[in-house]
């Protein structure tokens, strides 16, 4: 496919809204991708990298390679997710600690939309279609009820093991990886890895999600070539459940101190705006919410559009 350099910077624009919602610890950049028509493309574009790229190496070069794994693409795509987490984690994580009502309900609106754009996708709906749905919707609904693990550990080989496991949810949408750090108690030390300029930790969390996305987006990518319905269907259960965790009015059920000594909330539940203990802010909330549903309606007309 031959794109001109507008087109990559557009890509790397929709890498930094990916970047943007992986920081989120309830929004799956995976999620992005697939609003964003990229979704399939990134998955064949990762699952292409195997041992047999070193045959091709050794007797045609890197450029052969270069080609065969899509190279201008994912750079284009790797470019904008890492300007956006190394740049935004930061205002997010302090956008989310002093408003997190209108910003949750941004998110919220952008991924209730997202529900009806990847819903949409799906050619036929049987039985079995219905039965994914119900399946991915309990069982990203059960995840977001999770208790997140006290204790935070930012030893190089837990790091690893969290970035295999954590990419395997930014890639899924519905599921965020942030969130999955959330529950290994791995959130906060690769925050402040990103925050700090800690390139060791980075370094390790990133190795450990490499391996993790080599093989996980293989299996991604034959279930959307065997079942494609069937995954599409999963995957909008997983975004219909995971809505219970970005649920913009939350009451706090227990705290914990943090390593600073801070008390900080540990245990949340969903709660109506009207039982909401002090300013629900109920009117900037669903302006947001409705920005972030035109947010995703915009971009669905821009792609057919531009189809």
């Amino acid at each position: 496919m031959k794109r001109s350099l507008k087109d990559y910077i557009i890509i790397s624009l929709k890498g930094m809204a990916m970047g943007a919602a992986d920081v989120v610890p309830g929004v799956s950049g995976g999620t992005i991708a697939f609003i964003s028509g990229i979704y399939e493309e990134l998955l064949n574009s990762i699952s292409s990298f195997n041992f047999s790229l070193l045959k091709v190496f050794r007797k045609e070069g890197f450029k052969q390679v270069w080609k065969i794994v899509n190279g201008p693409f994912l750079l284009a795509l790797f470019i904008g997710i890492s300007v956006s987490v190394l740049s935004l984690a930061k205002l997010i994580a302090t956008l989310l600690e002093n408003h997190p009502i209108v910003i949750w309900s941004f998110f919220f609106g952008l991924v209730l939309a997202s529900i009806i754009y990847i819903g949409k996708q799906i050619t036929r709906w049987t039985i079995g279609s219905v039965l994914c749905l119900i399946f991915g919707g309990i069982l990203a609904f059960y995840i977001t009820t999770l208790n997140p693990m006290v204790s935070e550990n930012s030893s190089p080989w837990f790091l690893f093991l969290a970035g295999m496991i954590a990419i395997c949810a930014m890639i899924l949408p519905g599921i965020s990886g942030s969130f999955i750090l959330v529950l290994l108690g791995a959130y906060k030390p690769v925050l402040n890895a990103l925050n700090t300029k800690d390139f060791f930790s980075i370094i390790v969390f990133m190795l450990g999600a490499v391996l993790g996305l080599l093989t996980f987006s293989r299996i991604l990518k034959w279930l959307f070539f065997t079942y494609k319905n069937y995954t599409l269907a999963t995957l909008t259960g997983f975004i219909i459940g995971s809505l219970n965790k970005i649920w913009p009015w939350q009451e706090i059920i227990s705290w914990r101190t943090n390593s600073k000594g801070v008390e900080v909330p540990f245990n949340t539940t969903s709660v109506s705006p009207f039982s909401f203990e002090g300013d629900s802010q109920l009117m900037m909330a669903i302006i947001l919410a409705i920005i972030g549903f035109g947010l995703i309606l915009l971009l669905e007309k821009l792609a057919v559009k531009k189809d």
